[in-house]
């Protein structure tokens, strides 16, 4: 004998060693659909590249140690000088490195950005979601800095550049930048209002000192961040920077960092003001107006981070099934497992195609198309980031017992899951902006109902659930507490909307037996009987 106890057999080979963007088809799709023929060649040779790096066997080691080794506080050095510095894994600087050099913070600065970089936070979502945070908030200062054009001149080169430099030294001796926020307090959340971080004004007129706390800061290591304080006029967004322009650290206290569910790679502090200099942006007064750009756009980062969380819960479980055998066939041939695979990729896919067409709302820029976006996005970010963990679960469960396991990489997607459902206000916040939103601004109602009228008169089940839509919004009155149930018909009669018009035949009627006929289940894997499940796990199955 040779001293081998057993022979390794019906195990999955590691998901490894492809393509992670052309090999999702419902991506690629909404990508040609969204870009015009001037952009299309060379956003996909840069999206397949982001792709194929994204599923290679280093970027996923990468992804794994970030998690493994999360972030450290150091408030002092060894001499005890006051530091408030944070210590992270190697992985999480390359990864940084790489996300800043792949554009996702660049969006701005080209013909179709929008479209070419949510499709690339989509797949970098799925090397590791924690390092999504710095990039989007990056990405999402760009507009509010816009309210003070000298401080867009300065700041926006360096926010829009694709360097990454995590040295802390002054951001005007920096090739690119990062930026963070710091907006809730211990004592509101979301209630932003009621902040008692105190701005007092100092004798140049821009520059102001400010002393308080802030309950979450998220990646506390950002070269700057947009903060809201009580200025004399009012609530006030101030742009802190993290090192002084004479070199000095700016008071910055780091008291400790979160210990959270998921997103471990990432830091989020509690951080005390004492002091620290910050310049106003925007009237004062107008924090909220002045930052309400910069929420909208890491809310439908929200969604696309959702998104692809699910497509890489999705590609892991068909991955599994198609190479694990029981009872004499393949999982993915056996006839529930393949139906509970195919309402998997219905979701993911739907997520995606939102996802992608706001995108494209922002690349349009014109009025239809921002009014659209202010209903849309609190409508999408609450569904499809609600929808995120269900189908995390689920996939897991694809994988039995081993999908329980940290090295099926299961365990973290599942944790990561409730948080953009969290970030930039919860769910009942999402709802209830959504009924503000159709209260006050009627062009936006409008926006979305032509938006879901392209598709009236396709499919009887999608115009029974436009029907019910319009019933509920056509009475107000007490609708706050049906705010959720508004918001879940208005983001899923869009996602049906979408689906029917550029979806395949197959994917389009089976969203809308399921999601909006009432031919489907509380739980995945109850689609009804007649569809074609084969063609709708194979459109989804991780290839490339």
């Amino acid at each position: 004998m040779d001293g081998t106890t057993h022979t390794v057999t019906n195990q999955p080979p590691p998901l490894v060693g492809h393509d992670v963007y052309t090999g999702d088809r419902a991506l690629v799709a909404a990508v040609e659909r969204h870009l015009g023929e001037g952009q299309l060649d060379e956003a996909r040779e840069e999206l397949t590249a982001l792709g194929r790096a994204a599923g290679s066997a280093q970027l996923q080691e990468w992804g794994a140690l970030a998690n493994e080794n999360p972030p450290r506080l150091r408030t002092h050095d060894r001499y005890g000088h006051r530091i408030d510095e944070v210590d992270f894994h190697p992985a999480w600087h390359r990864l940084l490195g790489k996300g800043v050099a792949a554009g996702l913070t660049s969006a701005w600065t080209r013909p179709g950005g929008h479209v070419r970089r949510a499709a690339a936070f989509v797949v970098w979502t799925q090397v590791e979601a924690g390092s999504g945070c710095p990039l989007s908030m990056t990405h999402a200062a760009v507009p509010a800095l816009r309210a003070d054009p000298d401080l867009a001149v300065e700041w926006e080169p360096r926010l829009t550049s694709t360097v990454y430099d995590r040295e802390l030294r002054p951001a005007r001796l920096k090739a690119g930048a990062l930026l963070g926020m710091a907006m809730t307090e211990k004592q509101g959340g979301s209630d932003v209002r009621s902040n008692t971080t105190v701005a007092r004004p100092l004798p140049d007129g821009e520059s102001y000192e400010l002393t308080g706390h802030k309950w979450f800061c998220s990646a506390p290591m950002s070269d700057g961040f947009l903060v809201l304080a009580q200025a004399p006029g009012g609530l006030t967004c101030f742009l802190l920077p993290r090192v002084l322009d004479d070199g000095t650290r700016n008071p910055f206290l780091l008291q400790r960092l979160k210990d959270k569910l998921g997103n471990r790679s990432n830091a989020s502090a509690e951080v005390e003001f004492a002091g620290t200099r910050a310049r106003r942006v925007g009237e004062e007064g107008r924090g909220v107006r002045t930052v309400i750009e910069m929420v909208a756009a890491t809310r439908l980062d929200c969604v696309l981070g959702s998104a692809g969380l699910m497509r890489q819960a999705v590609a892991r479980a068909i991955h599994h099934c198609d190479h694990r055998r029981a009872f004499g066939a393949r999982l993915a041939e056996q006839p529930l497992m393949r139906n509970v695979l195919a309402d998997l990729a219905l979701e993911s896919e739907a997520a995606t195609a939102l996802g992608l067409r706001l995108a494209a709302a922002y690349d349009d820029g014109g009025e239809q198309e921002r009014a659209l976006l202010r209903l849309a996005v609190p409508a999408a970010k609450y569904w499809v980031t609600k929808r995120c963990t269900p189908v995390a679960v689920e996939a897991a469960e694809c994988l039995g017992g081993n999908g329980y396991v940290e090295e099926s990489g299961m365990p973290r997607l599942v944790r990561e899951s409730p948080l953009n459902s969290v970030w930039e206000g919860a769910g009942n916040v999402q709802a209830l902006d959504v009924v503000r939103v159709l209260r006050r601004e009627p062009e936006a109602l409008n926006a979305c109902l032509r938006e879901i009228g392209a598709a009236r008169g396709a499919d009887h089940r999608l115009d029974g659930a436009i029907k019910g839509l319009l019933t509920e919004l056509a009475d107000l009155e007490g609708v706050e507490g049906r705010a959720r149930r508004l918001a879940e018909r208005l983001a899923l009669v869009l996602q049906g909307s979408l689906l029917v018009r550029f979806a395949p035949s197959e994917v389009a009627d089976a969203f809308c037996a399921s999601r909006l006929g009432g031919d489907g289940g509380a739980a995945f894997g109850a689609l009804p009987t007649g569809l074609p499940l084969r063609a709708l796990v194979d459109r989804a199955r991780p290839v490339g």
